[in-house]
């Protein structure tokens, strides 16, 4: 490959200086106090929150792990994330406005909302530190790494070592000082910017000259690849590629255990993390929410199609590539079809897509750093700079500490993802069930992220039980395991419960002991008609996702018929929400 010329570096250089300018811009602002610098002064328009949430879960690695889902299981094999589907709709519909409704600065502020006692005070300052620094530096690791290899493999003339450095420097240095506006305002542009650049490179994948001479993707592959839905249990006959049929396990975990289940970041069951940030940071509840469903429906039918085909077309340029390296096979393509000058476009993009996750997860991380430790453990009386400016310090410990995870520790983690989704799993039966079950109490969540643990450790020393077959057992386990510890430790002091009723108003037929003594309080109805809403959400997320597809593949008839039914569902959608009043949203 040619070493990038003065063009390429224009767009680099440009995009970098861009963002310095609006973390700049924004620094004054930020510094005001830490409902500023951590939820944008609770101000934000939905179109801006949302958008921040798409642009955090599109890291540097997410086209890398589409194409290589893509490479081994066909088209089908992106079924492993699509599931999340019914997860992301019961977030939209039950807690984006209770999330709102909270008035709180983090989820975890939650726990002595909603719990009482010693028992709640340790679970939130032990997840503050456990999510905000150790999970949060592995997760930042992981774009780290994946940054890395596209620098390494892009713009071999560069260190990638040093060039991880700089961009974290920089990124941390604009979101510690511009706070969630800067971030959420550089998210918005980056993911414009991250879009654009994978929507050009999939246009000039598909017209490369290899692909052309093969026939096209539909001569050139198996009919196979191009199905929708998974074939289970049988390898693939395909020798050409090595892809195989998604087994039937893994399909079974995700579609009816996980997303509901096990905690995974970005994805957890009933919303958290920088999700709950984004929506906590809305105007209000109606922006809440539609946030929330801007970024389900961006999330699953915008994103993934250029990362789909550009997957494909790897299998097409370096069919030969060992199942291991499948993911490389994006940045090959990148390195084999881009022009000079869209080289430089395509690295600022996957710059953009990079920067916006490490951005939100510092400021994330760091939210709970101060929040959730410093200030409910350490310091309790200080004034509003001098919380803001601790957080700008602990900003960048956070990436310092997350550089060390990524060049000294990541590298020997195998099976991360894999680790991470089991020792979660059954965690979520709780994180969605606090909410609206008030027998809960904060053992309950303790036991929920112990109890995993101890499964998982079980199940690898004694048992010859892998992934994805130990979740239906360690989920299983774990939920037995909370309810009894649940139902033997007492429950949340009714003073606390009667708190947080009024402030969320959740209602339901699980806090009727509760209710009864509070007859003042206006609480939520209209249940049915809100699971009502969520399968229509499922429906038009589907719908819309495989009509975008069905014609990006000239099958013009089947896709109109698929958007018209997504469309027809979320009509259905917003005509509920409309005879239920967008007022109550307020």
């Amino acid at each position: 490959m040619d070493q990038l010329n003065i063009l390429d570096y224009s767009f680099i250089v440009g995009y970098l200086l861009l963002t310095l300018v609006i973390g700049l811009w924004f620094s004054s602002r930020a510094s005001e106090s830490v409902d500023e610098f951590f939820l944008s002064g609770r101000k934000l328009p939905w179109w801006i929150a949302g958008t921040g949430m798409v642009a955090t879960t599109f890291a540097a690695d997410t086209p890398l792990a589409v194409a290589g889902f893509v490479a081994k299981n066909g088209i089908a094999g992106n079924w492993v994330w699509w599931t999340f589907v019914s997860g992301g709709m019961l977030t939209v519909f039950f807690f984006a406005r209770l999330w709102r409704r909270a008035e709180i600065l983090t989820d975890l502020e939650f726990i002595e909302l909603r719990y009482s006692g010693r028992a709640a005070r340790f679970l939130r300052g032990f997840k503050a530190v456990y999510f905000g620094l150790f999970i949060n530096a592995v997760i930042i690791g992981w774009v780290n790494l994946a940054m890395f290899k596209i620098i390494k493999i892009m713009v071999p003339e560069l260190n990638p070592v040093w060039s991880i450095v700089a961009l974290v420097l920089l990124t941390t240095f604009y979101s510690g000082l511009s706070g969630l506006w800067g971030v959420s305002i550089t998210d918005a542009v980056q993911f414009v910017i991250a879009m654009a650049g994978c929507i050009i490179l999939a246009v000039l994948a598909v017209q490369s000259p290899v692909v052309v001479s093969a026939g096209g993707l539909s001569k050139a592959l198996p009919a196979w690849m191009f199905d929708f839905f998974p074939t289970f249990g049988a390898e693939s006959s395909s020798s050409a590629t090595g892809a195989a049929a998604l087994p039937f396990a893994s399909f079974a975990a995700m579609a009816f255990v996980q997303w509901w289940s096990s905690w995974y970041p970005g994805a957890e069951p009933g919303g958290g993390g920088y999700i709950a940030q984004r929506m906590m940071s809305a105007k209000n509840e109606k922006h809440s929410l539609l946030a929330t469903l801007w970024f389900t429906v961006a999330h699953y039918c915008l994103r993934p199609w250029p990362w789909i085909i550009v997957g494909l077309v790897s299998l097409v340029m370096f069919p030969n590539l060992p199942m291991n390296q499948k993911e490389d096979g994006f940045v090959y393509v990148m390195k084999a079809v881009l022009p000079s000058g869209l080289k430089g476009l395509l690295i600022a993009a996957f710059l953009a897509a990079y920067m916006s996750t490490l951005s939100t997860h510092l400021n994330w991380g760091t939210s709970y750093l101060i929040n959730d430790f410093y200030k409910r453990f350490l310091k309790k009386d200080g004034d509003a700079k001098h919380y803001v400016t601790i957080s700008k310090i602990t900003t960048f410990l956070t990436a310092a500490f997350a550089l060390y995870i990524t060049f000294f520790v990541l590298e020997t983690i195998t099976g991360a993802w894999e680790f991470i989704i089991q020792c979660g799993a059954g965690t979520g039966f709780v994180l969605i069930l606090r909410w609206f079950w008030w027998r809960l109490n904060a053992w309950s969540e303790i036991t929920s992220m112990v109890a995993p643990f101890a499964a998982f450790t079980w199940l690898k020393l004694f048992t010859t039980v892998t992934f994805p077959f130990s979740i239906f057992i360690i989920v299983g386990f774990t939920i037995a395991v909370t309810l009894i510890v649940t139902f033997l430790t007492p429950p949340t002091e009714m003073a606390q419960l009667e708190r947080f009723y009024r402030t969320t108003r959740v209602g339901g037929v699980l806090w009727k002991k509760i209710a009864k003594n509070l007859p003042d309080v206006e609480s939520d109805t209209g249940f049915t008609m809100l699971f009502v809403d969520w399968a229509l959400g499922i429906i038009m997320i589907y719908a819309i996702l495989f009509g975008t597809g069905r014609v990006i593949f000239g099958d013009l008839l089947q896709g109109l018929l698929f958007l018209g039914t997504g469309c027809i569902a979320g009509a259905l959608i917003f005509a509920d929400l409309n005879r239920r009043g967008w007022n109550n949203l307020n």
